[in-house]
């Protein structure tokens, strides 16, 4: 049956995928009769392809969320450390969100107009993270689409870097990767009918002497990166890294976007606001709505400044920027709730405490087990890596990833009431998480990876 990996047999990993599959299909009755075969009507069954990625074999049909808490067709009550893949990261329905939400639905969703509640977020906003101008998008890929074009108009320039391995969305400049050290287009991708590597740059992240060689003929328009590799087993920038990245986008008139998605766990600003960052562009998304899909992205005065004298210079016609229903009323009443009474220093401070919590009872797990297994944390957001680290790259976080082991890990954690992103091995701690949360996640971890270090697994 093949090596295995992390250090894992690879028997021992297919025996538990197939307990832990059978004790899922026992334990879901209500889901297996409803959706056994797939959500009636839609392809390959499920609203959103990506719903496939789970490693339960049907889905669960959930019935209710509150807090740090999910409730399926079926009765379970699981502890929510997925929390929609970032999108409700302050947990589900916060009460300020929730009545904002309920308050304007009776006053109309969407007008194309601003509202009081636009007054109060653009303010919020420039306050909050730095930067003067801001826009506000329905998605983080929006987003960050609209500010590639931006940087692009600004600067006169085609090309675009990114670090391999990255995530922001589904930008189609972004879909390059190295591969043996050769940029490639992103395998899988699909209708892909150009060559993104025409117009994309792709460097190792942490790697400076690479960086500024790909910067060096001026070329490039704007780096986009997250301050923190998120989606591919976390790395972390280097000591140093993002000071160079900073000079030496500079030093080349090349913008620097920082795409904050996924790292706004570090704090009410951002890892750009925690580590001193100075991006050009900023975008967020995801949770910045309390779970209603919205997005921002805001620039420096420079940038506006540049931009102005660009759209005087262009005749009227569609700017490839905006989507009707953003900026609506009820994502800006939403925005305003969180920005002012959800995304606070005391949530965040309580976050942290419990983030920390779990990042140690990891590691201890980890270590009692004997396994070449490591834990990154930044702020609120915690992964457990199935390989030695630390990792330094998008290269070695690829080889870091252990599917069949991973999948087994979240369909046994599953099924002892701990709910985990099906992406990766990610674990968010919301405000509402509670230490007993916490202890049930590092307990059943625990129970877990003994039995996959034993490797003993019976019914």
């Amino acid at each position: 049956m093949g090596e295995g990996s992390g250090g894992i047999a690879a028997a021992t990993i297919q025996s538990m995928m197939d307990l832990e599959t059978q004790r899922f299909i026992t334990a879901h009755p209500d889901a297996a009769a409803r959706v056994g075969g797939g959500l009636p009507g839609y392809y390959q069954g499920v609203p959103m392809h990506w719903m496939r990625d789970w490693p339960m074999p049907f889905p669960l049909l959930v019935t209710s969320a509150e807090g740090a808490t999910l409730t399926d067709s079926d009765g379970h009550v699981l502890a929510d450390f997925c929390l929609g893949d970032t999108g409700s990261m302050f947990g589900h329905s916060p009460a300020p969100v929730r009545d904002a939400l309920v308050a304007q639905a009776g006053k109309g969703l969407t007008y194309m107009l601003p509202t009081d509640d636009a007054l109060v977020v653009g303010r919020l906003l420039a306050e909050r993270f730095g930067l003067p101008h801001w826009q506000v998008a329905t998605t983080a890929t929006d987003a960050n689409r609209f500010a590639l074009r931006v940087a692009r108009a600004v600067t006169g320039r085609a090309k675009i870097l990114v670090f391999n391995g990255c995530y922001h969305g589904t930008v189609d400049e972004t879909f390059v990767r190295l591969v043996d050290g050769v940029p490639a287009n992103r395998p899988g991708l699909l209708g892909q009918f150009t060559d993104l590597t025409a117009d994309t740059r792709v460097v190792e992240f942490n790697d400076v002497p690479a960086l500024a060689a790909a910067l060096a003929d001026g070329q490039v328009a704007c780096v986009i990166t997250e301050p923190v590799l998120t989606n591919c087993c976390m790395v972390l920038p280097d000591p140093g890294f993002h000071d160079a990245l900073r000079r030496l986008t500079r030093e080349t008139g090349t913008l620097l976007l920082i795409d904050e998605t996924h790292t706004i766990s570090t704090g009410p600003g951002g890892h750009t606001c925690a580590h001193g960052l100075e991006p050009d562009l900023f975008v967020l998304g995801k949770p910045v709505a309390g779970g209603v899909a919205a997005s921002v992205w805001g620039f420096t005065d420079d940038v506006a400044r540049r931009l102005d004298a660009v759209r005087a210079a262009t005749p009227p016609g569609h700017s490839g920027m905006g989507t009707t229903l953003s900026a609506n009323a009820l994502a800006l009443a939403c925005m305003r709730a969180t920005l002012e009474r959800v995304m606070t220093e005391t949530a965040y401070a309580h976050m942290e405490a419990l983030a920390g919590r779990l990042a140690t009872g990891l590691d201890d797990a980890i270590r009692a087990h004997g396994l070449d297994w490591h834990v990154v944390r930044v702020g609120a957001r915690v992964e457990f890596i199935c390989a030695p680290g630390p990792l330094r790259n998008g290269t070695e976080a690829e080889a870091a990833h252990a599917g069949p082991l991973e999948q087994a890990i979240h369909l046994a954690l599953l099924n002892r009431g701990i709910l985990i992103a099906p992406f990766h091995n990610m674990m968010l701690v919301c405000p509402a998480t509670t230490a007993a949360q916490v202890d049930a996640l590092v307990a059943a971890f625990a129970e877990v990876a003994g039995i996959l270090a034993e490797g003993k697994v019976a019914a």
